[in-house]
Formats: structure tokens, C-alpha cells, sequence
């Protein structure tokens, strides 16, 4: 599985160097200090084990209880001689063999030899089995080699590792604090939003990012201003001749009727036009959001918007709970949805609300009867002035449902979009529940 996370890319590869650091320091302390301490203790006992074998060569009973021989061991190494079948020797038996000690004695004394290690109540006990010296076992107390000797060794390096991975994990979130700061900024120029400047901070190449990001943000905000400016212009400048083609068109003679109709009809559609460019240009202002219940937009839409000749259905769960937004948008989002429904369905249309089972989203959900749409042109459906096939005929402008889908976006929202088992479309919009 490939790690996506810059924040968990460098804590893996950081725990990487640390383990492959902590094995390398063991390996240098076993290499260079253990080793030959190790190896120079080797010499010294076997030197000893010699003087001891010289001294029993000649003894004919070299367990017949040689006093003189325990006691020169002893006063030497502290070493005890004892019978293979000894109770005392089952500690040879569940004692660890050590190889490399075994084969460096026994080139020392010329006899193969046999040494292993355990943990006693005291300390830790090297016992020793040696060809030339059949039937007995050495067994050598390490009294300065302690089982917590070790502890603190273990200890440390634990306690340091920790404090090193610690280090490591607050250094990686200090770096990647600012690249959060900037995807979180960066997600809300997505959603149509212009966030403060970024403040500046972190390693050269993120402030560099920083402040082009900042730069591109200040730009993009320069670019609505004028968008807005230019719409808002082009809207007034429209609508004034269109107004006085109206009223020139009312004050024509009867007779010329059938003309004025036409025209009045052209304006009041190309006033339409505008109100669509504008309402899909309009920026959001989330401080001036409220409280809404989507069970009364519902119910206010399908009112409105139903009427004699086709009866908009409704189901509206209860109790509902409120989202934060601003009621005449998502009004206007669930209301284009309906007007979308009523004009490619067959009669029928129901709007519904409800929420997920998780009690975080809050839906409302617009069904049709009509011919649905091809599975290929879904993804399109909302992308602005899509028409034709793509958005179920040819009628508009073709901004109804990409304004319903920048609404969505600016409150957080989602649209999901399915073709109905039983024909037609089905469009759900979700928004979150107001905490």
C-alpha cells in the first residue's frame, strides 16, 4: 500500500533511520566493545583452566573430592568442579551454548570445550564442559556481571529513542503546519471562497509557496472584483433598453398585437438571462448565515411551484434538524431542481427531506418520471451551460443547475445524481447539520 501522506512519509522514513541506527550502535558496541572484552576475558580463563589442568593431569580420581584442586579454583576464579550428574549440573542442561567462546577455548586449551551461559538467583553462571577433563563441568560465577546491569542500557536507549521519535514528530508537524494552512486555503478558493493571506512561515521553499499562493489568491479576488464590476455593468446597461423596448411595445396599437407579444415574451427572457448570470456570479457571505429547516423550503417550493395542473408530492421526515446557510439560496437550489423536474417529467414529482443515519447530513431529495439521463452525462449535468442532450433538452440558458451546484459548494454541501429504477431522475442534495 503506497503512503500518500507527506506527514507520514517522513515519519516512516524517520522511524526507518532510527531503528536502522539504534541496530547499527548495537552492532558497534557488540563489534568493538563487547568482542574484544570478551575475547581477552576468554584468555584469561582459559589460561587459568590450563594451570588447573596441569595441576589434575596427574591425579588419578580427578573428582575423588580434590580439596587441594577446589581450593586453588576458588582462590583463583572462584570455580566449582562438579559431576556430570550432579543436581546442580541441570543447570548446564537449560543453560545457553555460546559458540563463539566455545570455539575460541577450545583452540586455547587444545580440548574441545563446551561453554554456556544462564541467569542464576545472583548472578549470571558460565558453565564450562571440557574433553580432557571427562565427567566434570566448571562452573564460574560472573558476579560482577549483574542482570541489571543491563537494565539501564535497555533503559536509556529506550527513553531516548522515544524523546528522538518525539523530537522528530513535533520537527515533521511544525514543517507541515503551514502546508495544512495552505490546503486548507486552497480548498476554500475551490469552493469560490478568497481567504486572508496565508501568514508566511515554515522552511524557504513553503514560504516561497506561501507567498505565491497568496499572490495567486490576491489576484483571483482582483479578477471577481472586476467579473462582479463588469456583470453588474453589463446587467444595468442591458436591462435599461430592454425596459424601454417593453415600454415602447405596450404602447403599440392593437392592431400590432400579435408583434408585441413576441417582443414582451423576448425580454422578459432575455431579463431572465440576466438574472441567471448574476445569480451565478453572486458571491456568498457566510457571516450573514442563518438557521434553516429544509422542511420549510420544501414545503414553500412545492407550494409555489405546483399548481393545478401537476401535483408536486411531498414527504417531509420529523423531527429535522437545522443547517447553517442562507435560506433564499438553498431556496433557489431546491427550486430549480423542481422547475428542472417539472419540465422533463411526465406530471409527476416528489420532493422529500430526511437525514443520514449518522445524524451529520440533512437532504432534500427532488424525483421525476421523465426519460432520466444517459449514466455517461451525469458527471456533466451540472458544468455551466451544458444543454442539449447532456442536460435533458434545449430549453434556457443552461445555468439552472450549475447554479444549483454552486450553491451546494458554498455551503459545504454535496449532489448526488441517479437515475430511478422505475424511470426518471432522482437528485439529492445533502448539507451538514448545524452543530
Amino acid at each position: 500500500m503506497r503512503i500518500r501522506s507527506s506527514f507520514t512519509q517522513s515519519i516512516v522514513i524517520f522511524l526507518t533511520l532510527l531503528i536502522a541506527s539504534q541496530i547499527y550502535s548495537y552492532y558497534a558496541v557488540f563489534n568493538y566493545a563487547l568482542m574484544p572484552s570478551l575475547q581477552q576475558f576468554n584468555k584469561i580463563l582459559s589460561h587459568e583452566i590450563n594451570l588447573m589442568l596441569d595441576d589434575s593431569a596427574n591425579l588419578e580420581d580427578e573428582l575423588a573430592l580434590d580439596a587441594p584442586l577446589r581450593r586453588r579454583v576458588l582462590e583463583l576464579l572462584g570455580v566449582t568442579i562438579h559431576a556430570e550428574d550432579s543436581p546442580i549440573a541441570d543447570e548446564f542442561y537449560h543453560a545457553v551454548s555460546i559458540d563463539l567462546m566455545s570455539e575460541e577455548m577450545s583452540n586455547e586449551l587444545g580440548s574441545p570445550t563446551d561453554i554456556r551461559m544462564m541467569l542464576g538467583s545472583e548472578s549470571y553462571v558460565l558453565w564450562m564442559k571440557i574433553d580432557s577433563l571427562p565427567g566434570s563441568l566448571l562452573r564460574i560465577p560472573l558476579s560482577e556481571l549483574q542482570e541489571e546491569d543491563f537494565t539501564p542500557l535497555f533503559r536509556n536507549s529506550l527513553i531516548m529513542a522515544l524523546l528522538i521519535i518525539a523530537g522528530g514528530w513535533l520537527f515533521i508537524r511544525l514543517q507541515n503546519r503551514p502546508l495544512i494552512a495552505l490546503e486548507r486555503a486552497a480548498k476554500g478558493v475551490g469552493r469560490g471562497e478568497i481567504p486572508p493571506p496565508i501568514p508566511e512561515k515554515g522552511a524557504s521553499e513553503i514560504r516561497s509557496v506561501t507567498r505565491a499562493f497568496n499572490q495567486m489568491s490576491k489576484g483571483i479576488q482582483a479578477l471577481e472584483e472586476d467579473r462582479a464590476l463588469l456583470m453588474a455593468g453589463i446587467s444595468h446597461d442591458l436591462r435599461t433598453p430592454l425596459t424601454r423596448i417593453r415600454l415602447a411595445t405596450e404602447m403599440m396599437s392593437p392592431e400590432d398585437s400579435y408583434l408585441a407579444e413576441g417582443i414582451i415574451g423576448d425580454t422578459e427572457e432575455c431579463n431572465e438571462i440576466i438574472s441567471q448570470f448574476m445569480d451565478y456570479l453572486k458571491p456568498v457571505n457566510k457571516q450573514s448565515f442563518i438557521e434553516v429547516d429544509l422542511n420549510d423550503i420544501a414545503d414553500d417550493v412545492a407550494s409555489s411551484e405546483g399548481g393545478y395542473e401537476v401535483q408536486i408530492e411531498t414527504q417531509l421526515y420529523q423531527p429535522m434538524k437545522e443547517t447553517l446557510g442562507s435560506p433564499i439560496a438553498i431556496k433557489r437550489a431546491v427550486s430549480n431542481l423542481v422547475v428542472n423536474a417539472l419540465r422533463y417529467g411526465n406530471g409527476w414529482v416528489k420532493v422529500s427531506t430526511g437525514i443520514t443515519a449518522d445524524n451529520k447530513l440533512v437532504w432534500v431529495c427532488v424525483e421525476d418520471n421523465g426519460p432520466g439521463i444517459e449514466q455517461s452525462q451525469i458527471g456533466k449535468l451540472f458544468e455551466p451551460f451544458t444543454r442539449g442532450d447532456t442536460a435533458r433538452g434545449s430549453e434556457g440558458t443552461g445555468l439552472g443547475l450549475a447554479i444549483v451546484k454552486r450553491i451546494i459548494s458554498q455551503h459545504n454541501g454535496s449532489v448526488i445524481v441517479n437515475n430511478r429504477s422505475g424511470g426518471g431522475l432522482k437528485v439529492q442534495i445533502s448539507f451538514p447539520v448545524m452543530k
